[in-house]
């Protein structure tokens, strides 16, 4: 069956009707796209041909074909087995072939895609009404009308919330309910640094009512409550819901047309820690490089967070180079993004029949083929051909783009795609393709019929447009496809590491779902909507990977209350995945790039898994102050990190030492041990053995190589021993360990940078 599986924006019903006593067949839909033939009856006769080429003879196709969409587009369903669906998948024409499901489509793929309705714990969690744990989102504020915040079936505000709904333009008390349980908002650093939010030329309410959208999102992808028929525009039609939909939001606008001042954050975070949360989730850091963990107001108020138990989880950064990832601190659950088995296609029919792939979240309908015409071709009078391809303000001929699809490139990854777009439309200009490999798989939103291409189809768009005289073509709304492979793969915007605060510790932590996410949205916030307004939206960042793991910390809490950040966070990095739904090493998008621990940490989040780890790698705020002891923390330094005067104790504690779920040593200069301690949380006794996957150049020995454990919290110790015999050339090598007890896997990744031997 082909890779990337499509549903097509209408909802096929399947019959019930099975043909034949072949238990190998199943109900497939293919779909063809636009057709262009003269009636029904002809898009009929042509599937049954195709149909009798696999089958073996137009008897079996009639008796194989159960429906046949003929008018819109083409198309037709039939009972095939896999290997016949392949060789149709195979076949001109065939944009797609999938299995056919009954109740199959999710919002929030997300969600399905992690496997958390399998959970039985989670189920029983999702029923109790008494929830109490409450995650602050420190954002741009929240839309309290969307129906994701709804209270239905919540019980009372938790009698240990200390918080408060603060009343504001268009936000009254009564927009506080059992969901959004507190709402405050700061803005005071924002002005010092910007001037009033007045001068800014945008909109805005001066009160936690969210303006950007970016808070609602993020929200209610926590803890938005099940809402169903759910889409964008048609797209991604299904039912919402947050990772934990019991649990309650405490919101803190702390951010202001897409900034957050440092002072706002900081106050905001030290509101949040007294109003008593149980997680605080942040998407939002500083552009790298990242300050010292003194001087970075995150690492600052998420220590404080920590030592009063508080797990914190932040969004690693969108800057896609090595080195880059922010949030760093070891007591911040660091969050890189990935993909779903979800993308969403918005195609090109050229005139010579041909389709080529593209990628967009596009709701707008051509009805007819337009010429094209490259940006390069259509240069205004005094810009150069190159600088007229990346399609900005002042660089087109109106004349010559108007009534035509312009063909566009990207100068820089930092490029506004979407106001690309507005360019081509103030020329008249009726739609976009923007050739982008880099960003193909994320979905923008343009103010036309738009579409982004790789560089395979670039190169048979422009041989077509070579050697037609009159090309035209043809952009289609964007239609979802579900069950791609291979899924997950690290998001190409996702900033990596290595951290360059203190590399011991392996950043990124963690990656979950961060590529074209659904959830609510501000309707005034049309800006990133195409000028459109809509309550829910689809967007991309580790800003939507961040509270998708805010999410599972969540659901972990209510089901251990007792665990400290250390531990949460232990399980979630521990119980995670490093392969793809292909069985193969997660890939980087948009190449398929080999992937390291630098891009997604410890690996996907598995939440199943994360609920029940078997160990866990714990520590305290005690062994913080001895890692910041270990890289040369000074008792000034350390005093406005704490708030108290600290001094070290001699020895250090080596900084690789820190018993961290991960374990990296930046500089090895000959042999070298680890020591970690793992706590066992089971019912009955059970032993643990250990397995290496050795790093290159290094042998690895664990000493003991077998944790016997009688009861759960026990705690036993271990040592790791590393043997270069081969340097490492200046850059990390990678390997892993991992305990297991024939039911549980503990994995710790394993990165180290090999000075000498």
């Amino acid at each position: 069956m082909r890779l990337a599986q499509l549903l097509t924006l209408l909802l096929f019903i399947g019959l019930t009707l099975v043909l034949g006593d072949s238990s190998n067949a199943k109900h497939y839909i293919v779909y063809m796209g636009e057709h262009s033939h003269p009636n029904s009856e002809s898009v009929i006769k042509a599937n049954h041909d195709m149909l009798a080429s696999i089958t073996g003879s137009l008897e079996q196709a009639k008796e194989a074909a159960l429906h046949h969409y003929s008018k819109s587009f083409r198309g037709f369903s039939a009972m095939l087995t896999p290997e016949q669906a392949q060789r149709v998948a195979e076949s001109n024409g065939v944009v797609s072939v999938f299995e056919s499901r009954t109740n199959h489509l999710h919002t929030t793929r997300t969600w399905d895609f992690l496997g958390i309705d399998s959970i039985q714990q989670y189920k029983n969690y999702q029923m109790d009404s008494s929830s109490d744990v409450i995650v602050g989102v420190i954002d741009s504020g929240v839309w309290p009308e969307s129906e994701s915040f709804n209270d239905e079936g919540l019980g009372p505000v938790p009698e240990k919330f200390k918080g408060k709904c603060e009343t504001g333009e268009l936000f009254e008390l009564s927009n506080c309910n059992r969901k959004i349980i507190g709402a405050r908002f700061h803005f005071k650093g924002f002005e010092a640094e910007n001037g009033p939010l007045e001068s800014q030329g945008g909109t805005f309410f001066r009160s936690a009512r969210d303006s950007d959208g970016h808070g609602s999102h993020t929200a209610s992808t926590i803890a938005g409550s099940v809402v169903a028929n759910v889409s964008l525009f048609g797209i991604a039609r299904g039912t919402a819901r947050g990772g934990a939909p019991s649990a309650r939001l405490a919101i803190y606008k702390a951010c202001w047309f897409n900034l957050c001042s440092d002072a706002d954050v900081l106050l905001a975070m030290d509101d949040a820690i007294s109003d008593g949360v149980d997680i605080l989730s942040l998407s939002l850091g500083p552009d790298p490089p990242q300050s010292i963990y003194f001087e970075d107001v995150v690492s600052i108020g998420a220590f404080h967070a920590f030592h009063k138990g508080i797990l914190v989880s932040c969004s690693a950064g969108n800057s896609f180079f090595p080195g880059t990832a922010s949030n760093v601190a070891p007591w911040i659950l660091t969050v890189a993004a990935s993909s779903v088995d979800r993308i969403f296609n918005s195609n090109v029919y050229l005139g010579n029949s041909r389709v080529l792939k593209g990628f967009s979240l596009n709701p707008l309908k051509m009805d007819a083929s337009y010429g094209l015409v490259a940006g390069s071709a259509a240069a205004a009078k005094g810009v150069s051909p190159n600088n007229a391809s990346f399609c900005k303000n002042n660089t087109l001929d109106a004349s010559l783009i108007n009534g035509k699809i312009v063909v566009c490139t990207f100068e820089a990854i930092t490029d506004d795609r979407k106001e690309k777009s507005i360019v081509i439309r103030q020329g008249g200009g009726v739609g976009i393709i923007l050739i982008d490999p880099l960003a193909k798989d994320v979905g923008f939103q343009f103010v036309l019929p738009g579409t982004l291409i790789g560089q395979e189809e670039a190169v048979l768009l422009q041989e077509y447009m070579k050697t037609e005289k009159n090309p035209v073509a043809k952009i289609y709304p964007t239609i979802t496809a579900l069950n791609a492979k291979p899924a997950p793969a690290v998001t190409g915007f996702s900033s990596m590491g290595p951290n360059v605060i203190t590399p011991e510790i392996i950043k990124p932590d963690i990656t979950g779902p961060g590529l074209n996410i659904l959830a609510a949205w501000s309707p005034v916030a049309i800006a990133a909507t195409a000028e459109r307004s809509v309550n829910y939206n689809i967007i991309s960042g580790t800003s939507m990977s961040c509270p998708h793991i805010s999410a599972v910390a969540a659901i972990i809490k209510s089901m251990k209350p007792s665990w400290s950040p250390a531990a949460i966070k232990s399980a979630i990095m521990t119980t995670a995945t490093v392969l793809d739904n292909t069985k193969h090493l997660i890939g980087r998008q948009p190449f398929g790039n080999e992937t390291t621990p630098f891009d997604y940490g410890s690996g996907h989040v598995n939440p199943t898994a994360a609920l029940e780890p078997g160990l866990v790698y714990d520590y305290d705020s005690t062994d913080l102050i001895n890692f910041l002891c270990s890289i040369g923390a000074n008792p000034a330094q350390l005093k406005n990190l704490t708030g108290q005067l600290t001094h070290c104790q001699k020895p250090f504690v080596p900084s690789y030492d820190l018993n961290y779920p991960s374990i990296g040593v930046s500089n090895m200069n000959g042999s070298l041990s680890v020591h970690r301690t793992v706590t066992y949380y089971g019912k009955d006794p059970t032993v643990y053995y250990a397995y290496i996957d050795h790093p290159d150049g290094v042998k690895v020995r664990v000493t003991p190589s077998k944790l016997c454990f009688t009861k759960t919290g026990e705690k036993i110790s271990f040592r790791v021993d590393f043997m270069p015999y081969k340097k490492s050339d200046g850059s990390f090598v990678f390997g892993a360990l991992t305990w297991r007890n024939g039911i549980h896997k503990v994995r710790s990744p394993i990165g180290l940078n090999v000075l000498s031997v």
